[in-house]
């Protein structure tokens, strides 16, 4: 079976509200030999003879009133389909925008996240943690936003846009020994450390840092997070190593210092798919989430 020509219910639309082959074709521009043609076409389209004679006018049968007003509101979709969105009325939008966040993030941010986007009330924010790097989420739809380091797990049809640039610091409890005097890296190797790794590993980009300069820390835990990370520094001797501005609320009444090694900076990024890109909701959530990143600074 052939598709129907779906721009023939244009044509039905203004057949039906003029109930004249010469009004509609006038109002369509075209000649009404041309639309005498396309009402053939719908007659045969839709088993019915729509308009008849009656007199010197047309009347429309019982199947065409009866598609009267179904067919103006299936016009009237499509338009609006077709038509760039209307602009987005906060106060109306009802939405829960679900953010698959590092560790830190919700801590650091989403306090002034939550206060920038009371704006819109029927918004709601939906964080999940972020146990790995994979752009799944993204693009099965199960996570409008994400926030982290672009890696190579990054899918390249992902859309990207940095947020803040962020290096890593030490921090101990307030009393700690390495609070009074210069951190050197003989001191910072010769403490006794949390390590962070999501995948469990035994050394990381510190190590290595250390090992150029002959040096070897004590890495008594491995644990998944930061929160985790700064917890058992807070009530132990451990030596935490953090992202400086994405743990600024996580760090509060701890000692932070410089580390004595070289360390690259990292760049925290927002992430969305594409299929989002255009859509006026999403833009505004991005630009809440970048404004409130860019205004947050160290603390």
């Amino acid at each position: 079976m052939s598709k129907p020509d779906l721009n023939l219910l244009a044509t039905l639309d203004v057949l039906l509200s003029e109930g004249s082959v010469a009004g509609a074709a006038k109002r369509l521009r075209l000649s009404p030999s041309a639309m005498s043609r396309a009402l053939a076409r719908l007659r045969e389209a839709t088993g019915d003879p729509l308009l008849v004679r009656a007199g010197r006018g047309l009347v429309p049968t019982p199947r065409a009133l009866e598609l009267g007003e179904r067919v103006g509101r299936l016009v009237e979709e499509a338009e609006a389909v077709l038509r760039p969105q209307e602009r987005l009325d906060l106060k109306q939008l009802t939405r829960t925008f679900v953010l698959r966040t590092s560790d830190g993030f919700v801590e650091n941010f989403g306090p002034d996240l939550i206060a920038r986007v009371g704006e819109a009330p029927g918004v709601r924010l939906c964080f999940v943690p972020k146990p790995d790097r994979g752009s799944g989420p993204l693009r099965d739809a199960t996570v409008d936003l994400e926030t982290g380091v672009v890696g190579e797990a990054t899918s390249p049809e992902v859309r990207t846009q940095a947020l803040f640039r962020d290096r890593f610091v030490g921090v101990v409890r307030m009393g700690h020994p390495l609070c009074e005097g210069e951190v050197t890296a003989d001191r910072y190797a010769a403490g006794r450390h949390v390590l962070v790794s999501r995948r469990g590993l035994d050394k990381g980009p510190l190590d290595e840092a250390l090992e150029a300069l002959g040096l070897e820390r004590e890495i008594v835990t491995i644990v998944g997070g930061f929160a985790a990370a700064l917890a058992l520094a807070r009530a132990t001797e451990l030596i935490a190593s953090v992202p400086e501005r994405h743990t600024g609320a996580l760090r509060a009444g701890m000692h932070s210092f410089p580390l004595p090694v070289f360390t690259r900076e990292i760049t925290v990024s927002m992430l969305w798919h594409p299929r989002l890109d255009a859509d006026p909701a999403h833009r505004w959530l991005r630009g809440c989430v970048r404004e409130v990143c860019v205004r947050q600074r160290v603390g």
